[in-house]
């Protein structure tokens, strides 16, 4: 499908130059034959560099070791970081293990970034051993078709980057490099993909083969054509899919070179988020903790599970939380929350069942009964047939409840509370604003969908500005 000015000045721009084209492929050479020399398994290219899909400046290479399905998984792990780490020990300035559902090597390679993944040389994707075991089967199944395509996945992908929406990692929660070439390749091109998602509803599903075996509850389903039980888009939120689908309106209805390249969003100076605080008129908390040592994809589930778990606790004990959100760095991570209310009265009312339910009425009774004069304010007393006590209040402050061993006791994400019982800070509002978290705290503060800072970006430089370059 013929692009219009705009794509061909955005393909000009993300196209990979031919310099480094041959730079990646010298590289992948080199460590293909280093496999070859070996011979305990074979090598493979996979993900955007094999497929011919990756952007000017992505800077990252997978070539993953096919070894013998006979080998236990303990025999897969040991030969094939055996092997990986006399790659990279030969080959790269650096590396590390880092762990998938295996172990595997990430190398920084003459600039590149290296992952160097055993799996298992099965038969076809039905004979999977390992969750990475598909990968090289989906590397074949784009290369034969994506040729007439590969504009069409570079300009989705550019797209989908400067909405903050690529990548299938768990802080994004957004559209992987393979997501968008499966849908480059069923809408049949960039443009026709962007009317079809202009229309998309949660619970559409794409079955590229027409093969699904299963039924799926995620919000968008793209049917894996090499695994008819897998949803590709799986990792895909319904926030990002609505996401998708507001910017692909507003680029459809008004196109332009923001949409590609839009401009960087401002991170908020100490005195800028303090100024900003103070007109909210909102009370903002933050837990500093360590960063659990674990991958992302572990660490990312639990903060976000102690983060719903903390939330829960405080709108219990009457501290509404009108947002929160979590972010992980290497070292610390943090849960944020914005209150509507950080202190509350000393008197709180309870209510307790209704006076015909003659069990329970009489354990509520017992109980408050028994309570001291300086505990219990008033009651029980009779409120439209139900018992009620208006008693003395736990926790006066946000602060004193986040403080408190209660936050230990909630339901927190497993690695995320060991490192909670070793050490973790509360702090309050403009105490919670840290170097490395300021453009986290940044976007939380000044919330906008994708397409909404296009818009606002628009309403400042002008219309049409932003196709100049």
């Amino acid at each position: 499908m013929k692009k219009t000015p705009l794509e061909e000045e955005v393909l000009a721009a993300i196209r990979p130059r031919p310099e480094e084209a041959r730079h990646i492929q010298q590289v992948a050479e080199r460590i293909l034959s280093r496999i070859r020399d070996v011979g305990r398994a074979e090598g493979m290219v996979v993900g955007s560099v094999a497929r011919g899909t990756w952007i000017h400046g992505d800077r990252d290479l997978d070539i993953f070791l096919l070894f013998d399905p006979s080998l236990t998984r303990e025999e897969l792990e040991e030969h094939g970081l055996s092997l990986a780490r006399e790659i990279a020990a030969a080959e790269a300035e650096s590396f590390r293990e880092k762990y998938a559902e295996h172990p595997y090597i990430n190398a920084s390679i003459e600039g590149l970034d290296v992952d160097l993944v055993p799996c298992y040389r099965v038969e076809s994707a039905c004979c999977l051993q390992s969750a990475v075991d598909r990968t090289p089967f989906h590397t074949l199944y784009i290369r034969e078709r994506i040729k007439p395509f590969i504009d069409d996945v570079l300009l989705l992908k550019q797209f989908a980057k400067a909405g903050g929406i690529y990548g299938s990692d768990q802080m994004t929660e957004g559209f992987a490099g393979y997501l968008c070439e499966l849908l480059v390749l069923s809408y049949g091109g960039f443009s026709p993909l962007l009317e079809a998602a202009s229309r998309w509803r949660p619970g559409i599903i794409i079955d590229p083969e027409g093969h699904r075996a299963r039924d799926f509850s995620e919000p968008l389903v793209v049917v894996d054509p090499v695994d008819p039980k897998r949803n590709v888009s799986a990792s895909v939120s319904l926030t990002r899919m609505c996401e998708f689908i507001e910017l692909a309106r507003g680029y459809l209805k008004n196109p332009g070179r923001e949409y590609f390249f839009p401009p960087p969003r401002p991170v908020l100076s100490i005195d800028e988020a303090a100024d900003l605080l103070a007109r909210r008129e909102t009370f903002l908390y933050a837990l500093v903790l360590p960063t659990p040592p674990f991958i992302e994809e572990i660490v990312v589930p639990q903060l976000r599970k102690s983060l719903e778990a903390v939330r829960g606790l405080l709108d219990r004990h009457g501290f509404l939380v009108n947002r929160a959100d979590c972010e992980m760095h290497e070292e610390q991570s943090m849960l944020l929350f914005e209150l509507l209310v950080e202190e509350l009265p000393v008197v709180v009312r309870h209510t307790g069942p209704p006076v015909w339910n003659q069990t329970n009425a009489a354990k509520f009774t017992t109980k408050y009964h028994a309570c001291s004069e300086r505990d219990l304010f008033s009651g029980p007393f009779i409120d439209d047939g139900l018992l009620v006590v208006e008693k003395r209040r736990t926790y006066t402050r946000a602060a004193d409840l986040l403080r408190s061993p209660e936050v230990l006791q909630v339901a927190l994400g497993k690695h995320v509370k060991q490192a909670m019982e070793r050490s973790f800070s509360v702090h309050r509002g403009i105490e919670c604003y840290r170097e490395e978290f300021a453009p986290f705290i940044s976007s939380f503060l000044q919330k906008y969908s994708p397409m909404t800072w296009i818009a606002r970006s628009r309403e400042k430089t002008g219309p049409g500005k932003g196709e100049g370059g």
